[in-house]
């Protein structure tokens, strides 16, 4: 065990220090937070083809393309058998994905796809564990240009072979996402790196070295307030970590899937671009209402996830259910929300002096589209519950 343990921090200590140079060819993938559609939030286990064709066709009418929403991603369960040389084929639901990707790319949109460093999935269907290199060969043939890469049965790989010591299952793990980073770069196709493992063992502070483009903060959100709340809010404290190239991701989208208030999806899509975190709609696109495409494609909201400064914004204050959350802009510019994660309407001051701002401002209020003028020294508002009020204000 001794010696497997030497070997594993070797191992990483050379894989680490031979990617200065992945890292920085990362930072020309993904500049900003990737933005785009998954199909597991709505379609789980049951996508099909059809679903996807169906969302990039919704993508392109919608606007929601011409908004900034290009990868169309396809998550689990498209996974069939390996065949007598150990290539992935896709599964009936997917009859032709070379047809499939050319598809998608003919509407002017990019193509994702899911796997595994464990030998299955989390729905238990084949992973790429032992065929890193073959996969991504393959997905670069069928051209791939993002992969969701969940760890799964990984973990009990990681436990198997650790024997229960954390230092030697991280440094597997670490393994495990550099493997295949380095099995991309080999097909010479840009191919965005999704890493998804949870959060476990700080990933931020590792992500980048390993080559991983975005990485999962937190486990899977769910289409309630509470926990995309918890999870949303419970990012503060991680905005050094992010920049071009290598974002926190807090999950995927819900807006739309009709378990949240108007107000409710408004606070998950403001603290999203906030926190500088990729735009991934999770919702059946060709079922949506104008509700739903006013919250995801509100121009405002998305250039400040999409800003080109690229630093994440964190939390300033909190004060019972009041939280006031900043992001620094580009040009100077400043994005503030105040949020209400209490069950009745607040009313919240802002103080620009806590921000280092000016006591003369210009301000927007983007949900409700209205220039506020110049404002002095503070500014108040009433927050419905569970809702936010988001300000882009420039000095």
């Amino acid at each position: 065990m001794q010696r497997t343990f030497h070997f594993c921090l070797l191992l990483a200590g050379l894989l680490l220090a031979a990617t200065g140079s992945l890292s920085a060819q990362s930072t020309t993938l993904a500049a900003t937070p990737p933005m785009g559609w998954n199909s597991w939030n709505h379609f789980a286990g049951q996508v099909t083809d059809a679903d996807v064709r169906a969302a990039a066709d919704a993508m392109v009418s919608s606007g929601m393309r011409d908004a900034g929403y290009v990868y169309v991603n396809i998550d689990d369960t498209w996974e069939g058998q390996r065949d007598a040389k150990g290539f992935i084929h896709s599964n009936s639901k997917f009859p032709d994905m070379k047809a499939l990707g050319d598809y998608i790319h003919s509407r002017g949109l990019k193509f994702g796809i899911y796997s595994s460093p464990g030998p299955q999935t989390c729905a238990r269907y084949e992973g790429s564990y032992g065929h890193e290199d073959q996969d991504a060969a393959t997905y670069a043939s069928w051209g791939v240009d993002y992969l969701k890469y969940d760890l799964c049965s990984y973990g009990n790989i990681m436990k198997d072979e650790s024997h229960g010591d954390p230092k030697i299952a991280n440094a597997l793990m670490q393994q495990a996402y550099e493997k295949m980073h380095r099995a991309i770069l080999k097909t010479g196709r840009p191919i965005v790196l999704s890493m998804c493992q949870y959060g476990w063992d700080e990933v931020w502070k590792w992500g980048p070295k390993v080559g991983g483009n975005l990485w999962r903060t937190t486990d899977d959100i769910k289409d309630n307030y509470a926990r995309m709340s918890q999870i949303g809010f419970g990012q503060a404290g991680l905005a050094k970590y992010a920049g071009p190239g290598h974002w926190n991701d807090p999950d995927m989208l819900e807006v739309g899937n009709g378990h949240m208030s108007r107000d409710e999806y408004r606070t998950h899509m403001s603290l999203w671009a906030i926190l500088a975190a990729p735009l991934l709609a999770g919702n059946d696109l060709s079922q949506m209402t104008q509700e739903t495409k006013d919250i995801l494609m509100n121009k405002d909201v998305i250039a400040i996830d999409q800003d080109a400064l690229g630093k994440q914004g964190d939390r300033l204050s909190a004060e019972g259910p009041q939280e006031i959350w900043t992001r620094p802009l580009a040009n100077g510019a400043m994005a503030v929300g105040l949020f209400n994660r209490g069950d009745f309407p607040l009313t919240i001051t802002f103080h620009f002096k806590d921000a280092g701002l000016p006591s003369t401002i210009h301000a927007r209020d983007i949900w409700a589209g209205k220039d506020l003028g110049p404002l002095h020294d503070s500014y108040t508002a009433e927050v419905p519950q569970h809702g936010v009020v988001l300000l882009r204000v420039q000095p």
